[in-house]
């Protein structure tokens, strides 16, 4: 019998009465602290459109991370808290025993032919395949779970870059092993880029990330199509102040197609 990928597994959901789930984090996604922040966010994904009241496509997500999560189990609630004729909006709760530790929102809707046009320009890259995969990082354990290629803005924290950085990052990235792409995984990706502060100070600081976003453009068929394909992906940061500094992101397929955009606020410690 074939394993699940780990990432099925990460976000797999036990039914637990109506518009209720129990899931269980998994080893492929830890992190420092607690499970990768991409699989959480998955996870409230997938009670959404696992629920059988689920109308449309998801183009909106947003998960707030109100506490530490603890490798374990975990039950989510979703609950629709409108149905419209083009938008149905979500609620979802995840709850540790009796705290909650995180909360989010989502957007589902049925889509529909318009006038199209991307503001935004796909950023100039060479091939995937040319480039080597960045080594996973042994004491942040979910960097296993992508093969990440750097072109630009990698952590050099062994070797501190001479002079001020910015925090741009580009890379490509997909799921390893490799996994079809589908709206769970493209909402973890969303959060693949390292902390903004380590890329801009090479140095660790203790972070988390307060609020999660994801802007989906693109429609089941459109990711259907990317299949394994690698991703590039692109970030930075806005401002870092106060304890506080913000993430904003694309995700392109491998053919310049734009399929989300993503934001987060972050805390840092000094």
């Amino acid at each position: 019998m074939n394993q699940p990928h780990p990432f099925d597994a990460a976000i797999a959901l036990e039914p637990r009465g109506e518009g209720r789930w129990r899931g269980h984090t998994h080893e492929a996604y830890g992190n420092m602290v607690g499970p990768f922040g991409g699989a959480t966010a998955a996870a409230a994904l997938a009670a959404v459109l696992a629920h059988p009241a689920r109308q449309g496509e998801p183009i909106a997500l947003t998960v707030n991370f109100a506490g530490p999560v603890a490798q374990g189990p975990f039950d989510v609630e979703a609950t629709a808290a409108r149905t419209n004729r083009s938008t149905q909006h979500w609620s979802v709760q995840m709850r540790q025993g009796a705290d909650v530790v995180a909360t989010a929102t989502a957007v589902l809707a049925t889509r529909r032919e318009t006038w199209s046009a991307v503001e935004a320009g796909f950023p100039v890259a060479p091939p995937a395949e040319g480039l080597p995969r960045t080594p996973p990082m042994d004491r942040v354990r979910w960097t296993s779970a992508y093969d990440m290629r750097f072109i630009q803005g990698p952590l050099q924290l062994a070797t501190p870059p001479a002079g001020p950085q910015d925090s741009v990052s580009l890379l490509w990235v997909r799921d390893e092993p490799p996994r079809a792409l589908d709206f769970c995984s493209l909402a973890a990706l969303c959060d693949v880029f390292f902390p903004r502060i380590f890329v801009k100070r090479a140095s660790w600081v203790p972070i988390g990330t307060v609020s999660f976003t994801v802007y989906f453009h693109a429609d089941a068929a459109t990711l259907a199509a990317i299949g394994t394909h690698h991703l590039l992906a692109h970030a930075r940061a806005q401002q870092f102040r106060n304890g506080y500094f913000d993430q904003s992101a694309e995700l392109w397929g491998p053919g310049g197609e734009l399929l989300a955009v993503t934001h987060q606020i972050v805390y840092y410690k000094e």
